[in-house]
């Protein structure tokens, strides 16, 4: 490729972006420049930031201080590297080699050029600037032999960027098939979430070894007890399979190589650069190759062999039949119909995965957790911020009721059904999961924490009302502010500025909604402390008579909305069917 064609592919790159954003409003292209001037500051100032702290902070601190300081930047960097692995399989690339195939160019330079597009990310416009201004700090507090940390800081990124970009070719090229691209999204996003939760597992297994452990009586004098934390201090030195880990593990190589360089051996660092410089070609290399061959067919080129059809006749069930108790017909077979269609859905199983997180981290406290110290008073908020938590994973799926129907939403138009029955539906449908995350989260505070039997009960009616609530907001929201939903994600096609700010101002009202929920325990606390009553009745007979009237509310609510669905059908459908590129 000549610098001619090179130039042209950038600059109609360029117009894309700019239709893009004229696409998106005035206001839409303010605040990506806004965006945009942001994190620019917060590069520049992690740089300055990380200079100023080695050059000022650091320069008489042991080297394992440093080791320490490297290894916790290196984590952090990490984490959000692979937070940001979702999205990034996601996102289209900057130049699709799909559309270049037949045209004279190097597919080699725009590999390259997709490259270095994927790393204007959040990670490396966080850490990086702050991590080379740290090496150049280092360098001018301790001495010129620091300056080999900014090649070995440079090659780590390389690698790490490198690998992140064949994993991701690797997972797009498994996601051609819509179903497995679901099932590996979803995959992702929760193995995500139970390993962020592992670090908050081990330390409430650690702090609970050793708060259970018994105290050593010392015997020895009060002369030598006084010296002996000085030389503990003296004597303290990392274990030596941590050091060993640290020379063989490639995430390790930087924190290494810092605490090497500060005790006067610049080899480590030497041996460490080459490694990662070599792990990155690697890596690079294979994204390419796999790419190539991606795009040339050579991922479906194997021949397999026509299995013998044998023709089974299944039994299909009808839920048309099935009639749920107090409900009308309509609204009975269009909720059995959404909720077949969410226990199929990948979208639902990310959208609860904050809920998985508050599971896993409700049952280490429960698992690690051994003796019972919460005070009396924080248990009946407690159990209540259960029931908020099991609806803070739904609020996507509450306020969104049309977002995951897609084109699927011109049945809906279609069918000469009264719209409130369609909302009914919508809702009847997501009441089970919530009942069951829900009961499952009480479970666990009740093993937790102990709550009395009539706070329990007084929960257990909270849950309905809680979902009424946010029923009655979702249902109104789903129909004022609209917007469709990428399929086999939880990502929102390109919405206008304002229905963007409309949709997180509604999640910002989201514990608004809940307040009268907590009121209940806040009631039963009041009366116990003027003496009125207990704080347990007061709680569950609250708990009863809000239920009563949510069910009043939200029964008169639906034939209004039912009315506004009716009048505004055509623009939800304009929104949730039309697709965006």
């Amino acid at each position: 490729m000549d610098t001619d064609q090179l130039r042209t592919i950038l600059w109609l790159r360029w117009r894309l972006s700019r239709s893009q954003w004229a696409r998106a409003g005035g206001l839409g292209a303010v605040l990506t420049l806004i965006i945009v001037a942001l994190g620019l500051v917060a590069g520049a100032g992690g740089a300055l930031a990380g200079l100023l702290a080695g050059s000022l902070a650091l320069p008489k601190v042991p080297p394992t201080v440093l080791l320490a300081i490297w290894d916790a930047v290196i984590v952090v960097f990490l984490f959000f590297c692979m937070m940001s692995i979702v999205s990034e399989i996601q996102r289209s690339e900057t130049i699709d080699i799909g559309r270049m195939l037949h045209l004279p160019i190097s597919l080699r330079q725009i590999f390259v050029i997709n490259y270095l597009a994927s790393h204007l990310s959040l990670s490396v416009i966080l850490f990086v600037p702050g991590m080379i201004g740290l090496a150049l700090g280092l360098a001018l507090g301790r001495g010129a032999e620091m300056l080999w940390m900014l090649p070995l800081v440079i090659g780590f990124v390389f690698m790490i960027t490198s690998w992140i970009y064949c994993l991701r070719g690797w997972l797009v090229a498994l996601m051609i098939n819509p179903r497995r691209r679901r099932a590996i999204i979803a995959g992702v996003t929760v193995g995500f979430i139970l390993l962020t939760q592992l670090p908050n597992l081990l330390v409430q297994a650690t702090s609970d070894r050793g708060r259970h452990r018994p105290r050593a009586v010392s015997s020895v004098p009060s002369e030598e007890q006084d010296q002996t934390p000085s030389q503990d201090k003296r004597e303290r030195t990392i274990p030596p399979l941590m050091l060993t880990a640290h020379k063989v593990v490639p995430f390790l190589w930087v924190g290494n190589g810092a605490m090497t360089l500060a005790a006067g051996d610049v080899r480590p660092t030497i041996l460490a650069t080459l490694g990662v410089f070599t792990i990155g070609t690697l890596g690079l290399g294979r994204a390419y190759r796999s790419t190539l061959r991606f795009y040339q067919g050579g991922e479906t080129d194997k021949k397999t062999r026509p299995k013998a059809k044998t023709r089974v006749v299944v039994g299909v069930r009808d839920d048309g039949d099935r009639r749920l108790p107090g409900i009308p017909h309509e609204a009975s077979t269009l909720a059995w119909a959404f909720f077949r269609s969410l226990k199929r859905a990948p979208e639902v199983k990310m959208a609860l995965g904050m809920n998985l997180m508050w599971l896993v981290m409700f049952g280490g406290m429960a698992l690690f957790k051994r003796s019972s110290t919460t005070p009396d008073i924080v248990k009946p908020f407690m159990a209540t911020g259960a029931v908020a938590v099991t609806f803070f994973g739904m609020s996507q799926l509450m306020f969104n009721l049309f977002g995951f129907d897609r084109g699927g939403f011109r049945t809906l138009v279609l069918l000469p059904t009264r719209r409130q029955w369609i909302l009914l539906g919508k809702n009847l449908a997501l009441f089970p999961i919530g009942a069951a995350i829900g009961l499952v989260l009480l479970m666990l505070v009740t093993f937790v924490a102990h709550p009395p039997a009539t706070v329990v009960v007084a929960t257990i009616l909270q849950l309905p009302a809680a979902f009424l609530l946010l029923s009655m907001m979702g249902n109104l929201l789903s129909v004022l502010v609209p917007y469709r939903v990428a399929p086999g994600s939880m990502k929102r096609t390109k919405t206008r500025t304002t229905t963007t700010l409309l949709i997180l101002l509604s999640h910002l009202l989201f514990p608004v909604t809940l307040i009268p929920i907590f009121l209940m325990p806040l009631a039963g606390l009041l009366f116990d402390r003027s003496g009125w009553a207990s704080a347990a009745t007061v709680n569950l007979i609250a708990s009863a008579v809000l239920l009563a009237a949510l069910v009043l509310c939200y029964r008169f609510s639906l034939p209004a909305l039912g009315d506004l669905l009716e009048r505004r059908e055509r623009q939800v459908l304009d929104v949730v069917a039309r697709e965006v590129e």
